[in-house]
């Protein structure tokens, strides 16, 4: 098949009109194209007049000639082959099966890829299945009851299940790993188009259903899902100054042997980051973000975006990306943005206040939310140790708690009290979506100094790329502090296991090496390949090309 790039038409075009353009740019008939696919849509919004940009695969007979005419149009290539291949075969003599901890994105595409080659996984869920966690997350919201062991952050799915269900992200993908994630979410049920569309989402309710598709396609293939397993120990045995891991103990008491173990925690199992800690694993702090999250009616952000073509139904509701460089030396970014949807309740602690942002995939409630965020190092944590990040995080989040009334109400401001650093009493046009309730207050003694002067500084400008954005009556609501893990479980380049324990494998989110949905299940996809590779006894073919522990951020 040929590639074809920078297929430009207008918004209402035909799929006939897509063909004849795709046949213009190859100075060819439409007849000849025997059968076309798209693989990516996008549009351009920097245009006065707007347009969709497509990248297509074709058939056409005999493509060589075409790509010989075109060879220096680098918008004209061979298709390159996108196939997901496995690293290798089970043996039927199977003896030992890897262990996956956590069954969050990261942790259901690691459990997924070893069933598809026969290693049948024993998963570890600490939390309930889905459609349980969603009742006892629903309770939280609506009665302030709050179930430490099933919440927003634990449980099947993984925080990402309530969320925006954001399928796209910036880490490199050279082997299309995230079509190999793409596809197999369709195949659990997500609509077709998430494969093309260039940001594409899926949103809660349907996220649900996908993720239980999914489980029992690894049962299916003879792995095993336990929830409410929480592990609370690790089984290291020390010889010969080697650590190598043989099981796990869970909250019971009882034992699971193995030495290949997938960590993939999530980015708030900070009692399990304690317990790695503690039984001498590898772990460093690593920067995080923290700020609030911040609504404005939808219809704001969709004319600021799209201006006269507000409201198209390929369109959809705008989103924005807002990045703004302080003069004190902090960068204050938007995060997590989530169009027409709602601010949520996501603490996974007592008397912590904790926000997230959720949609579902028709994004169609009024108002549009994100996370406004300023970057932290482990310089700015309270302490040198390896955890602290969570200790600032506890400490943000139980001032939150107090200032929003100790009953779970979040704190909340309007952004131009904010900006005049005074208390707000009344809401003005936003009805915030936040359930059960706001608590009105000001917001400027909850985050440091330095975090509240670049937030401050950074609405006006961001006004000036989103006309509205400094509007007087948008609310922030407090606080934000779960943007990523604040530790990193440092791993092997080259065997993905932990630098100081052999057999671990931190994976995902909660080990430093992901941020989202997308970025964490390709981690899962590349650990599994990691174990597999590990308990044939063979080279790892892709081990080569990992350069680097860049923490990879989806949104």
């Amino acid at each position: 098949m040929i590639r074809i790039s920078e297929i430009k038409l207008p918004l209402d075009h035909t799929d006939e009109q897509l063909r004849l353009a795709t046949a213009e740019k190859i100075a060819t008939h439409p007849s000849k194209i025997k059968n076309l696919i798209i693989f990516k849509r996008s549009y351009d919004a920097r245009r006065s007049a707007m347009c969709l940009i497509y990248i297509v695969d074709i058939d056409i007979d005999n493509p060589e000639k075409i790509l010989t005419k075109f060879s220096k149009d680098n918008n004209i290539r061979i298709t390159p082959d996108m196939q997901y291949t496995h690293v290798g075969q089970a043996p039927i003599n199977l003896i030992e099966r890897p262990i996956v901890v956590g069954f969050g994105p990261c942790g259901f595409f690691a459990a997924l890829v070893l069933a598809q080659m026969g290693f049948k996984p024993i998963v570890l869920e600490r939390g309930k299945e889905v459609r349980e966690r969603t009742k006892d997350t629903w309770a939280f919201w609506r009665k302030n009851s709050l179930n430490p062991e099933s919440n927003v952050q634990y449980g099947e799915g993984g925080a990402g299940t309530f969320s925006d269900g954001k399928l796209y992200s910036q880490v490199r993908d050279p082997r299309y790993l995230g079509r190999k994630v793409l596809e197999e979410f369709v195949k659990a049920g997500a609509p077709e188009e998430i494969i093309y569309v260039n940001r594409p989402h899926i949103g809660t309710f349907r996220l649900v259903g996908m993720v239980e598709n999914i489980r029992q396609e690894i049962i299916n293939l003879g792995g095993e899902i336990r929830f409410e397993h929480k592990v609370t120990d690790l089984i290291i045995d020390e010889q010969d100054a080697q650590r190598q891991l043989s099981g796990v103990i869970l909250a019971d008491g009882s034992q699971i042997m193995s030495k290949h173990i997938v960590l993939a925690l999530g980015h708030s199992a900070r009692d399990s980051f304690q317990m790695i800690y503690d039984k001498g694993v590898y772990v460093e702090a690593k920067p995080f973000s923290i700020g609030f999250r911040v609504e404005h009616p939808q219809s704001i952000i969709d004319t600021a975006r799209l201006g006269k073509n507000a409201g198209h139904h390929l369109l959809g509701s705008a989103d924005y990306r807002l990045v703004h460089h302080a003069n004190n030396g902090r960068s204050v970014y938007s995060f997590c943005m989530c169009p027409g949807g709602t601010v949520v309740a996501a603490a996974s602690e007592p008397e912590h206040r904790v926000t997230n942002g959720m949609s579902q995939y028709s994004r169609n409630e009024r108002n549009a939310n994100s996370a406004i965020v300023v970057g932290l190092t482990p310089e700015d944590f309270p302490s040198t140790h390896p955890l602290a990040g969570i200790e600032l995080q506890r400490q943000l989040e139980a001032a939150a708690f107090v200032l929003g009334g100790k009953d779970y109400s979040a704190p909340a401001q309007l952004i131009g009290d904010f900006i005049a650093n005074k208390p707000s009493t009344t809401l003005g046009k936003v009805t915030p979506s936040y359930k059960p309730s706001i608590r009105l207050c000001n917001l400027a003694s909850i985050l440091p100094a330095y975090a509240t002067e670049a937030i401050r500084e950074a609405i006006p400008e961001f006004n000036k790329k989103i006309n509205g954005f400094a509007m007087h009556d948008a609310v922030f609501t407090a606080v934000e502090t779960r943007t990523s893990s604040p530790v990193r479980i440092k791993r092997d380049n080259l065997t993905y296991t932990s630098i100081n324990t052999n057999g671990l494998y931190p994976a995902g989110e909660g080990a430093g090496y992901a941020g989202g949905i997308l970025s964490a299940a390709i981690d899962g996809i590349e650990i599994a390949e990691a174990v597999a590779c590990s308990m044939l006894n063979i080279e790892n073919p892709h081990a080569k090309n990992k350069k680097g522990n860049n923490f990879a951020q989806d949104y």
